[in-house]
């Protein structure tokens, strides 16, 4: 690798900024494009996500792989909100690597899978791709008011089953705690799922791993920017921040909310999701003068 300091770091979320929320795919080849371009400039990239790594694959590593991946590069994939591990090279995914301290039970997860099954199979589908944690997500056919209403209940169905098999959960701020009193489950929704994981699982845990490996494979750059669409993922730049980085956030659904920060919070207009996400990552290739 390079040993010249990069000019930059990206540490960025998958579904919206990157990926459609709507189909779930980059649909906006500047995207793919202005990827490998900042790769091939020794920006450091990492895709920090909840999606597991087989989506990862099909839907980030793919197409990146078919535009041309540079030979030299670093990027990187933590999913699972920092569950599963591994490098992308030119060559596609790396070895993956899964902690199996962080799953839930296989108790529990046949249970919530069932819940799907039998009462919310119309507006969501269980995600058999994930290692570690468990996640449900809207049907592409369902109405978005449709699948708000079915996630309510599942939420509320879910804490219930959980709670009745005697593990630590906290909903929102509902905390119903283990016979020994701990907690190390959390329901986590989104506007297009919910993920029911690990108290030790965020954004946050995934951008200590990436900065972990990058660190592993060369200099660490001293401007960092982090992307997402979720108020979570403002803790990929908090804890840029906390290491001492020159660090922003870019925000690209601010409309829940933009967060107070002690580091900038960047919003791109009027656009949003991945708009907002190409938006960015073309002013960076502007910037850097590789256009």
């Amino acid at each position: 690798m390079p040993d010249s300091l990069p000019p930059l770091g990206l540490l960025l979320d998958v579904d919206g900024p990157i990926a459609s929320p709507v189909t779930r795919t980059i649909r906006r080849d500047s995207i793919i494009a202005d990827l490998i371009t900042l790769a091939a400039a020794n920006v450091p990239i990492a895709f920090i996500t909840g999606r597991s790594a087989l989506f990862i694959r099909e839907q980030v590593i793919t197409p990146l792989l078919a535009a041309g991946l540079p030979e030299t590069m670093r990027m990187y994939g933590v999913c699972e909100k920092g569950a599963v591990w591994f490098p992308i090279t030119a060559a596609g995914m790396g070895d993956v690597v899964v902690d199996p301290s962080v799953a839930l039970p296989a108790a529990a997860v046949d249970a919530i899978r069932s819940l799907v099954h039998d009462r919310f199979a119309d507006t969501m589908f269980f995600d058999e791709t994930k290692q570690a944690m468990v996640s449900v997500e809207q049907r592409t056919d369902a109405a978005d008011s449709d699948y708000a209403a079915a996630a309510a209940d599942f939420n509320e169905a879910s804490f219930a089953i959980l709670t009745g098999l005697g593990l630590g959960v906290r909903f929102g701020d509902r905390v119903s705690p283990d016979a020994s009193g701990a907690v190390p489950f959390r329901i986590d929704p989104t506007i297009i799922s919910t993920d029911i994981e690990s108290v030790t699982l965020d954004k946050d845990h995934g951008a200590e791993r990436a900065l972990a490996f990058f660190a592993e494979t060369g200099p660490l750059p001293r401007v960092w920017r982090s992307v997402g669409d979720s108020r979570s993922d403002y803790l990929m730049a908090d804890h840029l921040h906390t290491a001492g980085y020159e660090v922003a956030h870019v925000d690209v659904r601010p409309s829940d909310g933009v967060l107070e920060r002690p580091y900038p919070v960047i919003i791109e207009g009027d656009l949003i999701h991945d708009a907002a996400g190409a938006n960015f990552l073309a002013y960076w290739v502007d910037t850097l003068g590789l256009r």
